[in-house]
């Protein structure tokens, strides 16, 4: 049985806009991207190829999957995280591609809930979420989510898209991990709580 795990960047005020680069999102005016790349230092690095590497398969946002399909398909094969992103399974949740290019990417139907509980029964291991933001609020606003690996970084955006947007189902969580890496970024790991009860 699967478990879906979420992989995020975010900023000490909650942001997960844009990570990487300037214009992988300015949705909303945000001109804050790529605050990300300053702070990977060697232990983030491992981190994220470990995550990766060892993944069954990942789920994917549009936009998040077109960033990945225009770039790790060319990468280093001997590198074993884009050897592995290139031979798993790649699940899309998009209501606007209709063409998938990048090898073992499969669309999903628009039943986001139907289609993960399916996914969960075929793939076994962990099931990665990496950033899309959009659709890991949805992820969530349906408790689909088993695990997160929040890397929280040492710095305020101000403003830019929550991970954790306003009606949120309240869940309690179990901190599995946590570590400082040099650079400052701490980077956590949450549970379900084993009674997997709502706050009330």
């Amino acid at each position: 049985m699967g478990r879906l795990v979420a992989v995020d960047f975010m900023s000490l005020d909650g942001v997960v806009q844009s990570v990487l680069s300037a214009d992988e999102d300015r949705e909303g005016g945000f001109d804050e991207g790529g605050w990300v790349p300053p702070y990977v230092d060697d232990v983030v690095g491992r981190f994220m190829s470990e995550t990766t590497a060892g993944a069954g398969a990942l789920l994917l946002g549009r936009k998040t999957y077109e960033i990945f399909a225009s770039t790790w398909p060319y990468g280093d094969m001997d590198d074993p995280a884009i050897a592995a992103m290139n031979t798993m399974p790649k699940y899309v949740a998009s209501r606007t591609l209709r063409e998938l290019r990048w090898a073992g990417s499969v669309l999903l139907g628009a039943d986001l809930a139907t289609e993960v509980d399916r996914i969960k029964t075929e793939v076994e291991g962990e099931i990665v979420v990496p950033g899309s933001g959009d659709l890991l609020r949805t992820l969530i606003e349906h408790d689909l989510v088993d695990e997160y690996r929040i890397l929280v970084l040492p710095l305020l955006l101000g403003g830019g898209k929550r991970l954790f947007a306003e009606g949120t189902v309240p869940r309690h969580l179990t901190l599995a991990s946590a570590r400082a890496t040099p650079s400052g970024v701490l980077i956590t790991t949450y549970r379900r709580a084993t009674d997997d009860t709502e706050v009330s």
